[in-house]
């Protein structure tokens, strides 16, 4: 592994807890359309865009409205939802990103979720001013398995894609994280459904053991 130069944090279910809220609301939208998922259907369009996710239940279910359509009217609701309940940084986060900040390690926010969502969460949660650079879904070509993202907030931060780590908690996440030859850190949260993060380069439960490993670095 070389010597790590930046971090790139995924944002949701890595620095926020939102999946359960992203999930609710996600159940929410799909009854308005008469289609009914499970925790395990559910859980495959953890860490990929709403273009993404919208684009697979429309084909799917053979849905009549627009593809815009379908993600204004969702997002319109997430926003709503999130204006109300502002959720609170992951246990850790603050600790983890205040030792980078002290070491001047560049650190960026790679998230699926559309810019006017991550800035609002980053916002509540007192997290925004940690990141220099925010990358987001409607940036990017290519959702989430593809290593576009993480390309994009590598060469933005100026740090070589192989002096990353990536720190991830979805499958989705973890396998754009290794096609962008980044150094990955799976982050298990259990809220995330029965993610495999098995080819991250390490496993933790929590956000100090990350911290612990920097220190150690």
């Amino acid at each position: 592994m070389s010597a790590i130069q930046g971090f790139i944090f995924d944002m949701d279910g890595v620095l926020i807890d939102s999946e359960p809220v992203y999930m609710e609301q996600e159940r929410l939208s799909y009854a308005r359309h008469g289609v009914v998922l499970n925790e395990t259907e559910l859980s495959r369009f953890v860490g990929t865009t709403q273009r993404h996710m919208w684009n697979a239940i429309k084909t799917e279910y053979g849905l009549a409205d627009s593809l815009d359509g379908l993600m204004a009217e969702h997002h319109r609701l997430l926003m709503d939802a999130l204006q109300s309940t502002p959720l609170p940084a992951m246990p850790g986060v603050t600790q983890l990103l205040t030792a980078l900040k002290t070491a001047a390690m560049p650190c960026a926010v790679a998230s699926s979720s559309p810019r006017e969502l991550v800035e609002l969460i980053l916002r509540n949660a007192g997290l925004k001013h940690f990141f220099s650079e925010i990358v987001c879904g409607d940036e990017v070509e290519h959702s989430k398995p593809d290593p576009e993202i993480f390309l994009m907030a590598a060469k933005r931060l100026g740090v070589p894609p192989s002096s990353c780590a990536v720190i991830e908690d979805s499958a989705h996440g973890v396998a754009a994280a290794k096609a962008a030859s980044m150094f990955c850190v799976g982050l298990l949260n259990p809220n995330s459904g029965q993610q495999d993060l098995s080819a991250a380069d390490v496993c933790v439960h929590h956000h100090d053991e990350i911290n612990q490993w920097f220190s150690r670095q």
